[in-house]
């Protein structure tokens, strides 16, 4: 047995021959003699298998198949792993700072973040990477290029990219920076003392993040109402969570207690809140779980704000991570976690799922509680809205499908920009966009000749069909062009937004009661 062997398994071996007294402390001989087999196994394989094994492979391989029944969110994080674990949680990385996706046979990047390297060396929606460092780039994944142009602030990294709007291919030297993902991508006004306020993730500062974008708007204007938009945030930091409700309800309120075997914890609200009297509507879909579901769900319970849209996801489950040595970890759920009316939102039973498989929380055992008003709310399938708002398809057709999915509606938008570059130029205000975008009567006609000229024959029944979706599509691109960027984008966006639209309703409803 080499070396590097012996020295990976020294540990693995060294926590064999504590055994006995692991065992003797915890009365557990089942976990024992499960513990001693797989070091034996080990052992064996590394000594006597036809080939050289990799160590590494080896206990990777034993880890997957240690929590493979359990739930899908306990996991062993390898050397390896881990950086891309600080990434969600800490949302910050050493790299060039830009969205990007698989399109076709390469990547491209998907969104410069504003200031970043890649924003600064020119780079824009739908640019091709070509290559990276001299590697070429057809047929990268996602992950593959990522890793590639991720690396320690300072140093360099050598892209070939061809440019979408002209198909000219540049050569480009990008010095990496420590890249903070904005938590809060967008923050305006979608009606008249109305803010809006995108939120993306939970990790961490994404409360301060939120705060002072919420600040900003009520020294904007008059604030008299406010949505937030978690649709489609995965979640993250429950501490996060709690501290963006501080913003909003009584200092010392319960928000959520966590339930484990090992430990139980209440967290309450530590600040004074900045708006404890300012309308609230919140978002949220099938894609809103863990973090975001406890400010939803929370703030539901408490009769904070009213919840608009879908059902959410259902994720009542609390991960922690413990160290195994090595710069590995352990990621395992510990806990569940209940809001203040005391009910679970997730919404699958893993408990036996080695014996039965996950199964969703069957009608039978879902329990009624209520919000602290005495509004019923129900346990074990995620946040049900107070404002049910179904998801609308009725505008998608196969002609918006196409010219949306072959990217040709966002490459004439950078045609269009070009085009009318000085009169863009000169837009300060949103008003001032809306104007000279109405201004242009034939936009959707030029575009439809455009989509033509690319090979999307024009259907009209479909076009017209969506013709409310193509213009706010087409007004949105341009405006994101403008020196606005996402005020441009979202003020034309949030009129076809139906969930966001009722949400103004209510709130405005709430305005015209008080």
């Amino acid at each position: 047995m080499n070396r590097r062997i012996i020295r990976r398994l020294l540990p693995v071996l060294l926590a064999g021959a504590a055994l006995p007294l692991l065992c003797a402390r915890t009365n557990d001989f089942g976990l024992g003699r499960s513990m001693e087999i797989a070091v034996n196994m080990m052992r064996e394989l590394s000594l006597r298998f036809v080939d050289e094994v990799d160590p590494d492979l080896l206990i990777e391989g034993a880890a997957e198949g240690m929590v493979r029944r359990l739930d899908p969110y306990t996991e062993y994080l390898s050397e390896e792993q881990m950086g891309d674990f600080d990434i969600l949680t800490t949302g910050k990385y050493g790299g060039v700072g830009s969205l990007i996706r698989k399109r076709g046979d390469y990547v491209v990047f998907a969104r410069p973040y504003r200031n970043s390297p890649a924003d600064k060396a020119g780079l824009r929606i739908g640019d091709k990477i070509l290559a990276i460092d001299g590697a070429d780039a057809r047929g990268f994944s996602v992950a593959e290029a990522s890793g590639r142009m991720k690396g320690d602030p300072g140093t360099e990294v050598t892209l070939v990219v061809e440019h979408l709007l002209d198909g000219r291919v540049d050569t480009a030297t990008l010095r990496r920076e420590r890249i903070a993902i904005p938590g809060v991508p967008y923050a305006g006004w979608v009606a008249d003392g109305i803010g809006y306020v995108q939120h993306s993730d939970f990790t961490e500062g994404c409360y301060d993040d939120l705060r002072a974008a919420v600040e900003g708007l009520a020294a904007e204007g008059d604030l008299r109402g406010l949505i937030l938009d978690y649709r489609n945030n995965g979640g993250g930091i429950l501490q996060e969570a709690v501290k963006i409700l501080s913003m909003f309800v009584p200092k010392g309120t319960e928000v959520v207690t966590t339930r484990g075997r090992t430990d139980n914890k209440s967290f309450r609200t530590a600040a004074d809140p900045i708006l404890p009297e300012l309308p609230l509507a919140v978002l949220v879909n099938g894609n809103t779980a863990s973090a975001a579901e406890i400010v939803a769900g929370a703030l539901q319970d408490l009769d904070r704000a009213v919840i608009v849209g879908q059902r959410s996801f259902g994720k009542g489950l609390v991960q922690s991570t413990r160290p195994l040595g090595y710069n590995t970890y352990l990621k395992l759920t510990t806990a569940k976690y209940y809001i203040p009316s005391g009910r679970c939102i997730q919404a699958v039973d893993y408990s036996r799922a080695r014996e039965e498989g996950a199964r969703s929380v069957p009608d039978s055992l879902i329990r009624e509680y209520a919000t602290q008003g005495g509004r019923k709310v129900y346990d074990g399938g995620g946040i049900m809205p107070d404002l049910f708002v179904p998801a609308d398809t009725t505008d998608i057709t196969p002609y918006f499908i196409e010219v949306v999915g072959r990217n040709i509606l966002f490459r004439y938008t950078l045609r269009y920009a070009d085009r009318h570059r000085d009169e863009l130029g000169r837009v300060a205000t949103v008003a001032g966009l809306m104007r000279l975008l109405d201004s242009d009567r034939t936009l959707l006609d030029d575009f439809v000749r455009y989509a033509a000229s690319e090979g999307v024959a024009p259907d009209y029944r479909d076009i017209d069909r969506s013709h409310k979706l193509l213009q706010a599509q087409l007004r949105a691109y341009i405006g994101r062009n403008t020196a606005l960027e996402d005020n441009g984008f979202y003020a034309n966006i949030y009129p076809v937004d139906n969930v966001i639209v009722r949400a103004v309703g209510i709130l405005n409803e709430t305005r015209e009661n008080d």
